[in-house]
């Protein structure tokens, strides 16, 4: 009898191979504005529908980005921060503990300082702890905020704030004016009321025309604003620095947070533009992680922000508090910057080896969700660690291909906290705003955007709360068929199998969520293979497609022990990447196979 952890695995192993969708009004324009067949068949499938202008995608630029003016309450939001300033008072800046929330930091805090002269002991630095404090302006964090010496006046969130009225109403009460930038969808009854100003692109009235920004540009374009104020009020000079160097911060926080790269012109820009700036390597964080990773890693890209850089600074708050990430990230010298990273590279490492042990507790667990064929899979970690939530349920999207929430305990008693991710076509907020007027009592909290979301659910609610829940999802997904598969852009022919297809490739970037990186399949022989890596569970490869030899490498190919299902002389169906592998400043095309089965 097959048991129900080996029909978890037979549905992990049923992924499909399937090419994206063409849009061929897209591809037609792309061709006539000169981009070549491979460039305009990438973006026709990665733009569906899309009915605006290609040039800010295809050649993103800052010119593109709005005015933040246009940001509804973003005036009156830079000129209490102005105020603050020219009138010498104490400000707090009160963010989120993941990547978006880290960059929106340093941009608030180094403008304040570097740009705005506001003396160092008159700032306060204000992070929620992911496990003790939890999201956004928890009570434990509106505490400590008001037993700060000097007492602030002004706090100034970013990335958070949207659904938290009771404690902005708290701290309203005891004389702050709490200025709220973030880029998290509003409750149905709109801003917080006791807030001073909200400044949110997806508020209804808001005319900020890209509502897809992450919280870090929120930031950036509030300080922005700010700095203007300053200069009209005479209280900066003209020559002022405007806030262009901090862009670098922006890229990495837009990047890491998942936010729209497909249709976003502003998104685009800022990420194109701030790896630009990254690459300089005028700051001792980039210097520090480029030598973590090694010479060959540089220039950076966006894949590098998002695999190597983000999952590092995400680590530290999701096992500890997040200011060792802060302290990397503002380090100044090399030696701080080396100290910090360090610290931050044993926390990912912990986290891996949480992260698969809780992995392997969800997949046996969703075993139930998939043999009734449930549109979502809901699991419950007793044991497990909140902080790696997000990433399971990552793991489970990615194994089941339908969207997937992860819960474990709360540190308040009685309650379960989890995170969710989505697939293409599912607007996890919005599930999860249906879900709540389906069952109220069973989700007194949650937040998110269209990829990823947070909630908090009464332990004696779970089974109320999941039922609502697949049932929102039921009703958006309106019957879809749900498996695990691979999105393809096709098969390379063997003269494209080259860096000059690659450079083709690169110069549409970035890539990420929503204008993913090109995934091409082709059936190759294998030439030769070995197993690499400490544990073995990497494949070095050289496949051949008629006369071109290629070598591979299949990250994650085996489990610790296993030997390949295949050997030299067999034909695979690979699904793989273009990559550039660099050694002592020679380049030489290199496949990256994502998956690969034998035919």
């Amino acid at each position: 009898m097959m048991t129900a952890l080996s029909d978890a695995n037979q549905h992990t192993t049923q992924l499909k191979l399937e090419p994206r969708p063409l849009d061929e009004a897209v591809y037609a324009r792309a061709q006539a504005q000169g981009l070549s067949e491979l460039q305009a068949r990438l973006l026709a499938s990665r733009l569906p529908g899309y009915q605006g202008e290609l040039a800010p995608l295809v050649t993103p630029s800052l010119r593109y980005l709005a005015h933040p003016e246009k940001l509804a309450d973003g005036r009156r939001a830079a000129e209490r921060i102005a105020q603050a300033v020219a009138e010498g008072e104490s400000i707090g800046i009160l963010t989120d503990y993941d990547v978006d929330g880290i960059t929106s930091h340093v941009v608030i805090r180094r403008t304040l300082v570097e740009l705005f002269g506001v003396p160092e002991h008159k700032l306060h630095s204000l992070i929620g702890h992911r496990i003790h404090d939890g999201y956004g302006i928890s009570l434990p964090l509106v505490e400590r905020t008001l037993a700060l010496k000097p007492f602030p006046t002004v706090v100034i969130t970013a990335d958070c704030g949207s659904s938290d009225e009771p404690r902005i109403a708290r701290l309203k009460a005891a004389g702050i004016d709490v200025v709220v930038s973030d880029h998290h969808a509003l409750p149905l009854e709109g801003p917080p009321t006791s807030a001073y100003a909200c400044v949110n692109p997806t508020r209804d009235d808001c005319a900020y025309p890209d509502k897809t920004i992450a919280g870090c540009m929120v930031a950036w374009l509030l300080m922005s604003l700010a700095r203007g104020v300053l200069v009209e009020w005479g209280a900066l000079p003209e020559a002022t620095p405007k806030l262009s160097p901090w862009l670098s911060y922006v890229a990495l926080g837009t990047v890491a947070d998942c936010v729209s790269l497909g249709g976003s012109p502003a998104n685009r820009a800022v990420v194109s533009y701030g790896l630009t700036l990254i690459n300089r390597m005028d700051a001792a964080c980039w210097r520090a992680m480029a030598t973590r990773l090694g010479a060959d890693s540089v220039p950076f890209n966006a894949e590098t922000l998002a695999f190597q850089m983000g999952p590092r600074i995400n680590a530290r708050s999701r096992l500890d508090d997040p200011y060792a990430a802060l302290h990397f990230m503002l380090a100044e010298s090399d030696a701080v910057a080396n100290r910090q990273l360090e610290v931050l590279d044993q926390d990912n490492q912990s986290r891996k080896a949480i992260e698969a042990d809780m992995a392997e507790e969800a997949r046996a667990l969703a075993a139930s969700a998939l043999i009734a064929d449930e549109p979502a899979v809901v699991v419950f970690l007793e044991d497990g660690h909140p902080g790696v939530q997000g990433i399971v349920a990552s793991r489970l999207v990615q194994s089941y291909g339908r969207p997937a929430l992860v819960l474990t305990q709360a540190a308040a008693p009685n309650m379960l906290t989890g995170s969710g991710r989505s697939i293409d076509g599912l607007h996890l907020r919005d599930a999860l705003q249906r879900t709540f007027e389906l069952a109220p009592e069973a989700l007194p909290r949650f937040g998110g955007h269209s990829g990823a979301a947070g909630v908090g659910v009464p332990s004696e609610q779970l089974d109320v709360f999941k039922q609502a829940f697949l049932k929102a999802v039921a009703e958006q997904l309106e019957g879809r068929s749900l498996y695990p598969r691979l999105w393809t852009d096709g098969e390379l022919s063997t003269a494209q199998l080259s860096l000059a297809t690659l450079e083709e490739i690169d110069a549409l970037g970035p890539y990420g969520r929503e204008f993913d990186a090109p995934l091409f399949e082709g059936r190759f022989i294998v030439e030769a293979l070995r197993p690499v890596g400490a544990d073995g569970a990497h494949l070095m490869l050289e496949l051949s497609m008629g006369a071109i030899t290629c070598k591979a490498i299949w990250f994650r190919a085996l489990t610790p022990g296993e030997l390949p299902a295949f050997t030299i002389g067999d034909t695979l169906h690979c699904a793989y990447k273009l990559n550039r592998n660099r050694w002592r400043g020679r380049e030489s095309l290199q496949l990256m196979v994502e998956h690969a089965s034998a035919v």
